[in-house]
């Protein structure tokens, strides 16, 4: 059933979805009872206040910090986007105390909608990039 939905929306619709979320950073594109998942650890953030209170301590209290877009793909209720992490490392992350230095971390968002709303996204984050790039490795 969730395919059959996700297909009825256009890709002018998904796009507009991703791009009011990822480049305005509207929250009222996530649907109530979205589900995202880091891929790396399968750790699971549940609902709009879940899924915003991790964006909160990925961009404002781990980093401060801001996604920076390098490719976007569109299909009907998909998306998949491609961007640069990029800011300054102020808090514990992964094992690695504040470090204050400034990243450039690969990462890709795969992103399922239904109903003009984001209903599931899958962060697929290089941590190995980051170990590296503060000294970690």
């Amino acid at each position: 059933m969730a395919m059959q939905t996700r297909n009825q929306m256009s890709v002018e619709s998904t796009q507009a979805v991703i791009t009011s979320y990822f480049v305005e950073h509207d929250v009222t594109r996530l649907a109530e009872d979205a589900e995202f998942t880091i891929m790396g650890t399968g750790q699971k953030f549940q609902g709009r206040e879940g899924v915003q209170q991790m964006l909160d301590y990925f961009y404002h209290m781990a980093f401060e910090a801001q996604a920076e877009p390098t490719n976007m793909v569109f299909a009907p209720g998909q998306a998949v986007v491609e961007a640069d992490f990029v800011g300054k490392h102020l808090a514990e992350f992964a094992g690695v105390p504040a470090s204050g230095k400034e990243v450039r971390i690969p990462m890709c968002l795969v992103y399922d909608l239904s109903s003009d709303q984001i209903v599931r996204g899958r962060v697929y984050f290089e941590t190995p990039a980051f170990l590296q790039q503060v000294g970690a490795m």
